[in-house]
């Protein structure tokens, strides 16, 4: 009996990756290009503004000052684990002259686990909490971790999953330029 169960869980395991996979691959081109039905690599990056878990308000949308690189994560998300280490050094050696956001997809993480991942690592950039999941929607984020790098002039320019370092930086200093 305990065989026959491990089995079935197994296929329907097997059938929902499967499924979850197809339709990831297919809605790729909307991924690749942020997701917003008006929104496009080159194009504005859709706009919103969160609470961060600082207190203070956050606003994505339109000129910056400083480059954006927006992450949307989750503390039970073990890739965005792997990531925060790189994300710190990257923050930390790039801070005078780029921003990065920290956008948890908090309406499917809770609070307790958001403080004790920014605990863990660290975090000292800003983490923002989309807990309604707008932010999370209108950028039509199908997995996490997932970047954005938004230029000064708020137009989208990549879209990032996972890189090694050396990466990260090589598209940190195409941005600075």
């Amino acid at each position: 009996m305990r065989k026959y169960i491990v089995a079935v869980s197994a296929v329907i395991l097997l059938s929902v990756l499967a499924w979850g996979q197809t339709r990831v691959m297919g809605e790729d081109r909307e991924v690749a290009s942020a997701g917003s039905s008006n929104a496009a690599i080159g194009q504005a990056a859709p706009a919103f503004h969160l609470e961060g878990l600082d207190g203070k308000r956050y606003s994505v949308g339109g000129k910056r000052e400083k480059p954006l690189i927006l992450n949307f994560w989750a503390s039970w998300c073990g890739p965005c684990h792997e990531e925060a280490p790189d994300l710190k050094r990257i923050y930390e050696a790039y801070k005078d002259r780029i921003d990065l956001y920290a956008v948890n997809v908090t309406k499917g993480d809770g609070m307790g686990g958001v403080k004790g991942f920014v605990k863990q690592y660290g975090v000292t950039f800003p983490v923002l909490l989309d807990k309604e999941g707008k932010a999370t929607d209108l950028y039509r984020i199908l997995f996490v971790p997932t970047s954005f790098l938004i230029d000064r002039d708020g137009k989208l320019r990549e879209v990032v999953h996972m890189l090694p370092k050396e990466q990260w930086d090589a598209k940190i200093e195409r941005s600075l330029k």
